[in-house]
């Protein structure tokens, strides 16, 4: 350790005496950094083109009115759902999908860190011990000899970005990061859509439940009484096996329903990056489905675009690829570096600190792929057929972004309508049902029409549910689509990893 010490201070005062020398070499250089050019196409931005206004009509509490920032970024809380909030933020802390994301974006980082090395001088330090035997039947009188060869030394190299390769690849690299940073983004936005939507399934399952238990009980009577009046003579035993039939096809439902319930169960509990079957005890109480607001402000397109996310991604990654064609670029062009070496070496392991072994040389370099039978233009052409792609993407996913809210609008508004109906209707079969079981009690009606009425009532009920599930998940795919959700992490004081700065 002693001995390693001692070369490294030789080393270091050998440097000093020699590179200040040859300091004339680095000026010149500098000066042709300054006058030197950056090749390849510099990025200009695009911006989706889209119309100014919502085809969809704006009715059932929908407008254009701009939504507030702080709403759109926790939305879920208009469904005024303690619950609902409470998953919402469990989630942010657990998911295994948005901590590889954000695993990915920090990968991203720590590449453009890499990139930008490229632009700074390298050094390399080295220290070798070698002992040779010379050939007797090459060395003459040496023959036979065995020999000692020592060296240290300081290599250093440096790549003069005269063309601008290694800016693009820096440029490349930055519009990366910032596309897994929409990338991360768009995660949590899906994410906290996915969790809602789930809820909202459980709490329809939930109900459809309550619903269903609720006909049974009912049914069950009717079918006891009918039980009765068989055996006192009063119906035939065609309206027994009648009420049978309509309550075991009641109860034939709960497998059904209990089976949907525990997988939207199981999808929640993976959402927060639990086991399934690992929710709360307290989530097992049946609650109400979530209130729908009612006026949503959903803004004009423009301004959606510009919040989502998964368009921002597209951008960037369109950015990224119009670095990379400078890269490829620079390759045609020479590679101008400025290297150097200084050391000590000797045939004397003893000697190697003396002052007359010292060496060094410093000077520059040019490299150039002179000829490659055409292989860097076609690379060059693969960049901007790349580019293209990467474009159509961009456009793509602009047009995807407004079907996906277009066809949403639609189906919240028509969906709402057909709840009023729904809901009119089951109020209806109510009154029917209550009538029919009132005049068949005084034997003024057949059996008939207390069957049909009950089992409309059941359907009926279950369909205005569903609805009302429905309404309240397209309200839920709404905002996600209106690109809320994915602040969120960033106003959690509590949750410091999932905070993403630049």
């Amino acid at each position: 350790m002693l001995f390693l010490h001692k070369l490294q201070g030789r080393l270091r005062l050998l440097s000093a005496r020699c590179i200040p020398k040859h300091l004339l070499w680095i000026i010149p250089m500098t000066i042709f950094i300054t006058a030197g050019c950056t090749v390849g196409p510099d990025y200009q931005g695009v911006e989706p083109d889209i119309r100014e206004n919502w085809n969809s009509e704006m009715i059932n509490g929908l407008s254009t009115d701009s939504p507030a920032e702080k709403r759109l970024a926790s939305w879920w809380k208009v469904f005024d759902d303690p619950v609902l909030t409470r998953l919402e933020k469990e989630t942010v802390k657990g998911n295994l999908r948005l901590k590889t994301a954000l695993s990915r974006l920090r990968e991203a980082r720590l590449r453009r860190g890499t990139a930008r090395a490229d632009l700074f001088p390298s050094v390399t330090g080295n220290i070798d011990a070698q002992k040779q035997r010379l050939s007797e039947a090459t060395s003459g009188a040496a023959g036979g000899e065995t020999r000692e060869y020592y060296t240290g030394s300081f290599d250093a190299g440096w790549e003069i970005d005269i063309f601008g390769g290694l800016r693009r690849s820096v440029q490349a690299a930055q519009a990366q990061v910032e596309a897994n940073r929409a990338n991360f983004n768009d995660v949590l936005r899906s994410l906290m859509a996915e969790v809602a939507l789930n809820y909202i399934e459980v709490r329809t399952y939930q109900r459809r439940l309550q619903i269903a238990r609720s006909n049974i009980e009912t049914q069950q009577k009717t079918y006891e009484l009918n039980q009765s009046r068989l055996e006192s003579g009063v119906i035939d035993e065609l309206a027994l096996q009648q009420s049978l039939r309509n309550l075991q096809q009641t109860r034939a439902r709960l497998p059904q329903l209990k089976s949907g319930l525990t997988a939207a169960k199981n999808r929640l509990a993976v959402l927060l990056g639990d086991s399934p079957g690992q929710l709360p005890v307290s989530f097992e109480e049946e609650k109400k489905l979530p209130d729908i607001p009612r006026k949503i402000a959903v803004g004009i397109p423009a301004e959606t675009m510009r919040r989502r996310p998964d368009i921002r991604r597209a951008e960037r990654k369109l950015a990224a690829q119009t670095a990379k064609i400078g890269v490829a670029t620079a390759e045609l062009y020479p590679k101008f570096r400025l290297l150097g070496s200084i050391g000590l070496e000797t045939l004397d392991g003893y000697e190697i600190l003396d002052a007359q072994n010292q060496f060094w040389k410093i000077g520059p370099g040019v490299s150039w792929k002179i000829f490659r039978a055409g292989a860097i233009k076609l690379n060059i052409e693969i960049e901007n057929e790349k580019q293209k792609q990467a474009l159509l993407n961009y456009k793509k996913t602009v047009l995807q972004a407004q079907e996906e809210l277009e066809n949403i609008l639609t189906s919240l508004a028509e969906e709402q309508n057909r709840c009023k109906h729904l809901r009119n209707a089951a109020a209806a079969a109510e009154r029917t049902e209550s009538l029919a079981r009132e005049r068949y009690n005084a034997g003024l009606v057949d059996f008939f029409n207390v069957l049909e009425a009950q089992r409309s009532l059941f359907e009926i009920q279950d369909q205005l549910t569903q609805s009302r599930g429905k309404i309240a998940s397209l309200v839920a795919r709404l905002y996600k689509s209106l690109g809320g959700g994915w602040e969120y992490a960033s106003m959690l004081k509590d949750v410091p990893k999932m905070k993403v700065v630049p």
